[in-house]
């Protein structure tokens, strides 16, 4: 390879006038400075899959199916390939598609810096797995590119390519979140050489198995057409190319190559096309400040950008720890079952028992029972999915007023008594809240459970040895009978809301992960008569991205046996808001979530005939969904 040069901008403007380029430089450079050249990493004669290799593949073999994300499906529909659906005459690719803002949601994280490493190849493949999670199952799940770089004990100065990331990620019971393992760079001021030797440690927090987003195979597209069909009814795709100097100066406009000197390769995720700009759109791992915000625009055909094949995804497995604020009370969403989005329901029985149901998170979506535990189940249960691989966690109020924890041991595939704690007061028939919060490594259980008393009261868990549950304190009063409902904020607050004895609700918080005081909040519902506790989420409703908090969905029952739906927005202090009122014969609201299905709210109600039954709504409002039970 011939020896890097240096450019400054100005003669990187003026060769672009003189070749008519379509392209233009980094604005924030000023002509005298040099062109900066950042991090590339794939790894030279890298062993990638070429488009040809690849050709064409069986497209309806491998996505004819109906997605849960309805927009998907509807774009598979008119490409007709969804057997039995008729498409129109001809496939309806659109002529430009870009993920960032399809539908008018957002789909794709933020941007991303990799430097000073040789990395890109790490970031693509966790910007896919990233992007292919929200996509199919509606949530954001951040990912670390640490975890797969320093999983494969690469060096900071060590290139590769996506696919040998994918396939570690696959091999190694997927991706996992920052929390768990973050991505990290060596030390400021360190030479080049030592720089790029540099190697971490690769000590992920034990829980990781129940961390991350888990893969099947991905998919090698060879075709440009097939891979823009892909875009339009999948998702992104990842792509590598080589890369050239004055690629490093590419502000705004459609790139095509005007330089001869190659400086190495390069791997990007491709969020869209624009088949009127010839041109992929591509997110880049060099932050914010390059391109345009970070994403930019490269020719069709550019510097063998089409020589290689893209790689797509599908069949994501999103974690219980990414989907940790989208659900309480007695359901939830597992990562189990075909499309990797079974509901997961837990309710009484007969003798005090609980009864674990499940739905297939495919058609045709009945429910079923599976296995029968406890005997001293005194109300509704709580249930959770947690970090200890996937279990399942269960916490109810005994008939003798304690709380008790089961969980389903996924190894063994039995449910286990987790044993007694708590107050000798708790109210029985109420429905204790119960989280895995993010403080400690793995995350703490956290409980309040409503007391004879009309207070609540704090108990909380530090999940390792030697397991011992911790009394935090009581507070509140005037508390009604049913329980309160529990989230973990996105600024690690806890919120709390719990029906008064007045039919009002209030919120409590704390700020404190080291302390116990909680602190009162707004009363708000006036003229509710709420008869049952709350359900309350944190949703994905104004979540603009990874790090922005969403919109809290609240649903209870009220007098009359209907369900009322609050909202708040978390964005900006937005006052409670009530939107829906909806159902009949309701007893009370036991469970609440937002799962895999196009941002729909799907709500499970105990009914007066002791009959369980689910609703949900979509775009159109709330439907009456099955009847489940009796229980």
């Amino acid at each position: 390879m011939p020896e890097e040069s240096v450019q400054t901008a100005g003669e990187l403007r003026a060769q672009l006038v003189a070749q008519g380029a379509r392209w233009s430089v980094l604005e924030h450079l000023a002509d005298e400075e040099p062109v900066p050249r950042p991090s590339l990493g794939l790894e030279p004669g890298a062993n990638l899959t070429t488009a040809e290799d690849a050709g064409v593949i069986d497209l309806p073999g491998i996505i004819g199916h109906a997605s849960g994300n309805p927009n998907l499906t509807r774009r598979r529909a008119a490409h007709g390939l969804l057997p039995g659906v008729r498409g129109p005459a001809a496939p309806a690719r659109p002529a430009a598609v870009d993920w960032r803002t399809r539908w008018g949601w957002p789909w794709i994280t933020k941007v991303k810096d990799q430097n000073p490493c040789g990395s890109c190849w790490a970031f693509g493949a966790a910007g896919l797995v990233e992007s292919m999670a929200r996509i199919e199952h509606d949530v954001w799940a951040e990912r670390s590119e640490g975890d797969v770089h320093d999983g494969l004990r690469f060096t900071c100065g060590q290139g590769s390519n996506p696919e040998t990331a994918l396939d570690w990620i696959k091999a190694n019971g997927g991706l996992a979140d920052p929390d768990c393992w973050p991505y990290s760079t060596p030390p400021a001021g360190l030479p080049a050489a030592r720089r790029d030797a540099w190697r971490a440690e690769y000590t992920p927090s034990w829980d990781r198995s129940g961390r991350t987003v888990r893969i099947t195979d991905y998919v090698r597209l060879g075709d440009v057409e097939q891979q823009k069909v892909w875009l339009d009814t999948v998702g992104p795709l990842t792509a590598c190319f080589d890369v050239y100097d004055d690629f490093f100066g590419l502000g705004s406009g459609v790139y095509h190559r005007t330089s001869d000197h190659l400086a190495g390769g390069h791997c990007v995720l491709i969020v869209g096309y624009d088949d009127a700009a010839g041109c992929w759109l591509f997110k880049n791992s060099w932050g914010t400040g390059y391109h345009v915000g970070g994403y930019g625009r490269i020719a069709y055909g550019e510097v063998n950008i089409d020589h290689w094949a893209k790689c797509g995804l599908r069949g994501t497995n999103p974690d219980p720890w990414t989907k940790r604020r989208l659900h309480t009370g007695n359901v939830y969403e597992s990562g189990n079952g075909r499309a990797h989005r079974n509901f997961e329901l837990l309710a009484t029985a007969p003798g005090d028992r609980l009864q674990h149901w499940w739905r297939e998170g495919d058609s045709p979506f009945a429910w079923a029972r599976a296995g029968t535990f406890a005997a001293d189940a005194s109300g509704q249960p709580a249930f959770t999915g947690t970090t200890y691989n996937r279990n399942m966690e269960s916490l109810h109020v005994t008939t003798g007023g304690r709380l008790r924890h089961w969980y389903y041991e996924q190894s063994g595939g039995a449910w286990r008594d987790g044993g007694v704690f708590g107050p000798g007061d708790a109210a029985v028939g109420s429905t204790p809240a119960f989280i895995q919060s993010d403080y400690g490594k793995p995350g703490n259980f956290e409980v309040v459970v409503r007391t004879a008393d009309g207070r609540l009261n704090h108990w909380w868990r530090i999940n390792g040895a030697p397991w011992t549950w911790n009394d935090g304190g009581r507070f509140a009063s005037g508390i009604a009978h049913y329980g309160p409902a529990l989230v973990q904020t996105r600024g690690r607050h806890l919120d709390l809301v719990a029906a008064l004895t007045d039919g009002r609700m209030q919120l409590w918080w704390r700020d404190d992960p080291n302390g116990f005081t909680w602190r009162a909040g707004e009363i708000f519902g006036s003229g509710t008569a709420a008869v049952s506790a709350p359900c309350l989420i944190e949703g994905q409703f104004g979540a603009a991205d990874e790090d922005t908090a969403g919109n809290y969905e609240l649903c209870v029952a009220v007098a009359g046996g209907r369900v009322e739906h609050w909202w708040r927005g978390n964005a900006g202090g937005s006052p409670w808001r009530r939107s829906a009122v909806f159902g009949h014969d309701v007893a009370a609201v036991t469970g609440m979530l937002q799962g895999s299905f196009g941002f729909n709210l799907e709500v499970i109600v105990l009914r007066t005939d002791r009959r369980l039954q689910h609703y949900w709504r979509d775009g159109a409002g709330w439907h009456e969904g099955s009847v489940i039970g009796p229980v």
